[in-house]
């Protein structure tokens, strides 16, 4: 039976992870526990010399000179101590993958379209990681710059697990659990690696079975079918699209956060089922929850957040809202899925403001 092919991220990730990325994944977990057993100190370094030569091999020596040269800027604009002009080079550098000369001139490194998009993918992605370890860099005290050298950096950005899609691990998190140094118990990982597995091949066969089987997202490219249907319906297509979206995260998030548990790091949490939401706040805290505090940490709170005035609570979420949105593409229907974003969670954050007031709850 064929499958729906309209899903381009589930058919892109599947067929890199077959092809290369579980293969390197793989190769990851040897050296990463070779060097647990033997050389627990410089563990590290042997995992970012393996990030490294990983980017290599599938990105090539120009995609690794990108990447490399992202971090390099980003850490020299880190010396300046100015989380503003953190901020200003880092949407810089997310500005330059959209001129079409430099996407022009990336599309001639390689013989297809897929392995430029893996480019484009993995230097999205690290420019969060860079801007996390630079905005680190710019807020700790001079006695704690030994921890946030640029080795440190490159350790952090050339993490293979989280290399290309994420999830999204803060630099803090990473230094203060990368450092931690534990006997390794060969029972416990080889049980937690077991259980893990099996659990991502039950995602991953559910998944399957939904992209052979419903075909979503080939009813959603067709404007007659959807003209056609009723409400139920359509609400139907609606749910079983965003549950789609929610299994192929637990795969696309499981995979990394199994190899980063069997690293000693404690990984985000796993999306939570959408069935289960009921609200714009509670989605986006508990869906991509690295990513989430990312923007909390980075963005809201340093904007003063749920701390300032009303003002300076719709001015924080709005500028949350507007990078998540240029983060993932900058395109016309992103700016307007995060406008609705922002108004749902502004409006629910009324709401519950206004039920607080004794008056009203004397009435209720």
């Amino acid at each position: 039976m064929s499958q729906d092919p309209m899903d381009f991220e589930w058919s892109y990730w599947v067929e890199w992870g077959r092809e290369h990325i579980l293969w390197l994944l793989a190769g990851h977990l040897l050296v990463s526990q070779t060097s647990r057993l033997l050389v627990e100190k410089y563990k590290p370094w042997c995992l970012m010399v393996y990030g490294m030569a990983a980017c290599w091999l599938l990105l090539g020596i120009k995609g690794f000179a990108v990447i490399l040269l992202h971090a390099a800027i980003s850490f020299a604009v880190a010396q300046f101590q100015l989380s503003l002009l953190t901020w200003l080079c880092s949407l810089i550098l997310l500005a330059t993958l959209r001129i079409p000369a430099v996407e022009e001139t990336k599309r001639k490194w390689y013989d297809t379209e897929n392995e430029y998009y893996l480019l484009l993918f993995t230097v999205s992605v690290r420019c969060l990681f860079c801007t996390s370890f630079s905005l680190e860099y710019c807020w700790h005290a001079p006695t704690q710059k030994s921890s946030h050298s640029f080795p440190w950096m490159l350790a952090y950005v050339f993490y293979y697990p989280t290399f290309h899609n994420g999830p999204l691990v803060n630099f803090d998190d990473f230094s203060k659990q990368m450092r931690r140094q534990e006997a390794i118990n060969v029972k416990t990982n080889l049980s937690i690696l077991i259980v893990g597995i099996i659990r991502i091949f039950f995602w991953w066969c559910l998944a399957e079975l939904m992209i052979h089987l419903m075909y979503i997202h080939a009813l959603y490219s067709s404007a007659l079918p959807l003209e056609s249907a009723s409400y139920w319906a359509l609400g139907g297509l609606a749910l079983a699209q965003v549950l789609f979206f929610y299994v192929k995260y637990l795969i696309l998030y499981g995979v990394p956060g199994l190899l980063l548990q069997m690293d000693g790091l404690k990984p985000p949490a796993l999306p939570c089922c959408v069935s289960l939401m009921h609200s714009f706040t509670k989605m986006w805290r508990s869906f991509d929850v690295g990513l989430h505090r990312f923007l909390v940490r980075y963005i809201y709170v340093p904007m003063g957040g749920s701390q300032s005035s009303l003002l300076g609570t719709l001015l924080s979420t709005a500028l949350t809202f507007a990078f998540v949105s240029y983060w993932h593409g900058g395109q016309s229907y992103l700016w307007y899925w995060g406008a609705l974003n922002w108004l749902g969670v502004i409006v629910e954050n009324g709401t519950k403001r206004m039920l607080s007031i004794s008056l009203i709850q004397d009435l209720i």
